[in-house]
């Protein structure tokens, strides 16, 4: 069983929109932080957005600051990534991070490509 799996990548053009999802399972997802990271060709894994436990406070990069919203279902063990006014340069495989106090798991990753 993996304990976070994304869905929702796809082909997008500029300015367009998306969903990621996270399904999570097999820890307590309420007492988890999480956050979506990504890497693009050619470059390092980077942090896009993250929220906390409970919902309450959420962050995100600069670069995704106003478009990107990041939200939780501790219901359903689900964790969503709202993707608004899409760029090129935010083509990259997105990847779920579920961090507790001991432990942390990743998915591995959806595929997000802005192409016109």
């Amino acid at each position: 069983q993996v304990p976070v799996v994304e869905s929702g990548g796809g082909l997008v053009q500029p300015g367009g929109s998306l969903r990621l999802s996270c399904a999570a399972s097999g820890f307590t997802f309420s007492e988890y932080a999480m956050s979506w990271y990504r890497q693009g060709p050619g470059k390092e894994r980077e942090f896009v957005a993250r929220i906390s436990s409970s919902g309450g406070s959420t962050n995100y990069a600069d670069s995704v600051k106003g478009r990107f919203a990041i939200s939780r279902d501790n219901t359903k063990n689900m964790v969503y990534l709202q993707m608004n006014s899409l760029k090129f340069e935010d083509t990259a495989v997105y990847y779920c991070n579920a961090q507790g106090l001991w432990r942390a798991y990743w998915g591995q990753g959806t595929q997000v490509t802005v192409s016109s």
